[in-house]
């Protein structure tokens, strides 16, 4: 996600927000009160509803500040998400962009189509190394050269023993949730079937 967060108030005038997007090539910026709350975001989308609607009216209603057109019904995403969780809310509620926020609704940062896309492009190395000393060594504290790990554009093979079969559904099931991931293949045996 992106830290660094343009943000306006509601009280911003609207030609101050569009300048705001414009020179920092964006297309949406989240709205916050003076707590850093987030209480709605403002969208190119909204700037071209406005547009319509002021050459549709015979005498157009002047719009002066984000308050007046920002869209209050926010999709937002908690910070420990998992990448995947951010592309299915994308997807289903066709947003471009999430607004990331703590429990009480500050703002942490911003999540955006790019940010997701950016997930898949994670080198090989990088996906075999967390699985190795992350999930093999950390989580299932399992001698990272016990078990063959491959990584190949993204695809994930694993082979050899493990000792247990939930071991063998754990490891398949936390690399399958790791940034970059297109699918595992699982051959692993294991010594107790405790499944």
């Amino acid at each position: 996600m992106t830290t660094d967060v343009i943000v306006v108030s509601p009280d911003t005038p609207i030609n101050d927000a569009a300048r705001l997007m414009f020179r920092h090539r964006v297309s949406g910026l989240p709205v916050c009160d003076e707590a850093s709350c987030l209480v709605g975001i403002i969208t190119e989308a909204d700037f071209l509803r406005l547009e319509v609607a002021r050459g549709a009216a015979e005498d157009p209603r002047p719009v002066e500040t984000v308050g007046e057109v920002m869209n209050r019904g926010v999709v937002t995403i908690a910070p420990d998400q998992p990448i995947t969780d951010a592309a299915k809310v994308m997807v289903v509620q066709d947003v471009k962009r999430l607004p990331v926020v703590d429990a009480e609704d500050r703002i942490l940062g911003i999540i955006s189509r790019l940010d997701v896309v950016a997930a898949f492009t994670r080198p090989d190395e990088v996906i075999e190394d967390e699985i190795r000393e992350d999930l093999l060594r950390r989580v299932l504290f399992v001698d990272p050269d016990d078990i063959d790990v491959r990584v190949a554009d993204g695809i994930v093979h694993f082979s050899g023993e493990i000792g247990t079969r939930n071991e063998s559904r754990l490891l398949e099931e936390l690399a399958r949730r790791l940034d970059g991931v297109v699918r595992v293949e699982n051959t692993l045996t294991w010594r107790l079937d405790d499944g």
